[in-house]
C-alpha cells in the first residue's frame, strides 16, 4: 500500500503552495534552511482491508497510524462500512492498547508491585467481536498482568483530549467501559465512534543546526558558585558565548547534604549549544573543554567524555494535510487498486457528544501528608514536541478528590519545570481520570531537545513522588 508523495524537501512544498497546518509551531515552513528528511502521511485501515479483501497472507504498509494494523484487519473479518464508527472506534481503542505491546501487559505500570513477575512478560492479544468490543488477554504462563489499571494507564498514554483522533474514526475515550472478566482478561466496551476529522496528519522530520553537548560532575560544597565559574571558564576558552546560536544549561542537582557516599555527592552540569557552523564541534568543542581538565574548579571530573559526538539536529515537525489531497493505492497481483480515504467519499456527518458526569462531593476532615503516588496511578510520554501525563483513581472517593484538587494550578505548582508551559486538563470519568497536556516542553521532539529524559517517561513517576495533603479518610488503608 501507498501513499501519495507527500514532496521530498520544504522547498519543493513552497513551490507548490501546498498548505500544511502545523500542530506545535515547532519549526517555520517558510524557513528555507530546513531540510525535510522525512514527510510521511498517516494512512487508516481502509488500505488494509482492501489488501486482504483481494486474499493477502501479508501486507506491507507506510506510514500507517499504530491503530490502522488493527482496525483494518477487524473491519474486513466483520464487513464493517465506513460509517460503522462505533464499531470501529472499538476496534481504534483496541489498537491503542495494545500498539506498545508490554506496556499494557504490566510494563512501566504506576503499581509495579501488583505485578507478579516482570521475568519473560507477555505480549497483549485483543479478541474483537463484531460491535467493537474487545478483551485484552495475553498467553498462558507468561510473566505481567493483565487489569483494568493495566489496560487503563495504557488507555491514558501518550493522548490529549478523551477523543482519539485517527483518520478513519474519532474514538471518544470518555464514552468506554472497562470491567475484569477473569484472570489476565479486561473486557472494553461502549466506545462511541464519530466521523473522522478532515484532515490527515503529516510527519516531517527535518535536518536543524548543528548540536553538541557535554556534561561535568560538581562536587561537594558551593555547586552553584562551582558552576558558575566553570561555566566562565568553558566559555572564554571556546572563544565567547555570543558566537552560538543557542546555549542550553542545565544544573541537575542530584547532591545530597552530608553525603554518605562520594556518588551522592555530585551534581551534574550539563551544556548544550547549538550554531550551523559544523567546524565549532566535534573534536574542537571536546579539546577546548578538555584542555580545562586540571585548571579550573576543585574536584572536577566528567562523566563520559568531555564532549559528546556534536551533529545537525533531527526536528519533528507534525502538520496536518486536507484529507482530500489523501489516496492509497494498493498494489498486489500485478494491479493498483485506488482507495480513498473516508473523508472523500461524502458521507453523512455523525458527531457524539459526552454528557457530562455527575462526580461525588469530595471526602473532607483532618488531613494527611502523603506522597501523591500512594493513591494515584500515572502513565505519561510524549506527543512531538508536547507531553502529556494521564492520572487515575482507585476509588470513587479518591477520584471525588482528585477532580476537585488536581487543577491546571495546582497541577503547574507540584510540577514546576513542567508547569512553566501551557497545560491543558481533561477529565475522563468514567475510567475515574484525567489527563495533563503539557504544549512545547519537548521543544522539536525527541531527537534535539536537551532533557534528560526527552520525551517525558518519567513525568509520571515524577509527579507520583510529590507528597500532598489528602484527608485522612483517604488515607487511612495505606501502608
Amino acid at each position: 500500500i501507498d501513499g501519495d508523495n507527500l514532496l521530498p524537501d520544504l522547498e519543493t512544498l513552497q513551490n507548490k503552495g501546498e498548505k500544511f497546518t502545523n500542530l506545535d509551531t515547532q519549526v517555520d515552513l517558510q524557513d528555507s534552511t530546513q531540510q525535510a528528511l522525512t514527510s510521511n502521511a498517516y494512512l487508516g485501515g481502509w488500505g488494509i482491508k482492501e489488501a486482504l479483501d483481494q486474499g493477502a497472507d501479508i501486507v506491507i504498509c507506510p506510514r500507517v497510524t499504530d491503530a490502522a494494523v488493527v482496525i483494518g484487519p477487524a473491519a474486513w473479518k466483520f464487513n464493517w462500512q465506513r460509517n460503522d464508527y462505533d464499531a470501529l472506534a472499538g476496534a481504534l481503542t483496541a489498537g491503542h492498547i495494545i500498539e506498545c505491546g508490554a506496556q499494557c501487559c504490566g510494563g512501566n505500570y504506576a503499581f509495579f508491585e501488583e505485578v507478579p513477575s516482570f521475568r519473560d512478560v507477555g505480549y497483549p492479544i485483543a479478541e474483537i467481536e463484531a460491535d467493537g468490543s474487545f478483551t485484552i488477554t495475553k498467553h498462558p504462563g507468561t510473566g505481567g498482568l493483565i487489569s483494568e489499571g493495566t489496560v487503563k494507564a495504557q488507555l491514558l498514554y501518550e493522548i490529549s483530549t478523551p477523543a482519539y483522533y485517527n483518520p478513519d474514526v474519532i474514538a471518544h475515550f470518555d464514552t468506554l467501559q472497562i470491567a475484569q472478566a477473569g484472570e489476565d482478561r479486561v473486557y472494553v466496551s461502549n466506545c462511541r465512534g464519530s466521523t473522522p476529522p478532515p484532515t490527515h496528519k503529516v510527519c516531517f522530520n527535518t535536518r536543524g543546526p548543528y548540536k553538541q553537548s557535554m556534561e561535568t560532575l560538581l562536587t561537594g560544597l558551593d555547586i552553584e558558585e562551582k558552576a558558575e565559574r566553570y561555566l566562565d571558564a568553558v566559555f572564554h576558552n571556546l572563544g565567547g558565548r555570543d558566537q552560538f546560536d543557542d546555549v542550553d544549561v542545565q544544573l541537575i542537582r542530584s547532591d545530597h547534604d552530608d553525603p554518605d557516599s562520594n556518588e551522592v555527592a555530585h551534581a551534574a552540569l550539563r551544556i548544550t549549544i547549538t550554531h550551523s557552523d559544523p567546524s565549532k564541534f566535534g573534536r574542537m568543542f571536546a579539546a577546548k573543554v578538555t584542555e580545562l581538565g586540571l585548571a579550573g574548579i576543585p574536584g572536577n571530573t566528567g562523566r563520559g567524555a568531555a564532549g559528546f559526538s556534536g551533529g545537525p539536529a533531527i526536528y519533528h515537525w507534525p502538520a496536518l494535510i486536507d484529507s482530500q489531497k489523501i489516496t492509497e493505492h494498493v498494489h498486489i497481483g500485478g494491479k493498483s487498486i485506488e482507495v480513498l480515504p473516508t473523508q472523500r467519499l461524502g458521507l453523512e456527518d455523525i458527531y457524539y457528544q459526552q454528557h457530562p458526569a455527575s462526580i461525588k462531593p469530595a471526602p473532607t476532615g483532618p488531613t494527611q501528608r502523603i506522597p501523591f503516588g500512594r493513591l494515584f496511578g500515572t502513565r505519561s510520554g510524549d506527543k512531538g514536541g508536547n507531553a502529556n501525563v494521564g492520572v487515575w483513581a482507585l476509588t470513587d472517593e479518591s477520584y471525588s478528590f482528585l477532580y476537585e484538587y488536581l487543577t491546571v494550578e495546582e497541577f503547574k505548582r507540584l510540577v514546576p519545570d513542567f508547569g512553566a508551559f501551557e497545560v491543558e486538563r481533561y477529565d475522563m470519568p468514567n475510567l475515574l481520570a484525567m489527563n495533563f497536556y503539557i504544549k512545547g516542553v519537548l521543544g522539536t521532539g525527541a531527537a534535539s531537545n536537551h532533557r534528560i529524559d526527552k520525551q517525558a517517561k518519567s513525568l509520571g513517576e515524577y509527579l507520583r513522588a510529590k507528597y500532598i495533603e489528602v484527608p485522612e479518610i483517604l488515607a487511612k488503608d495505606i501502608a
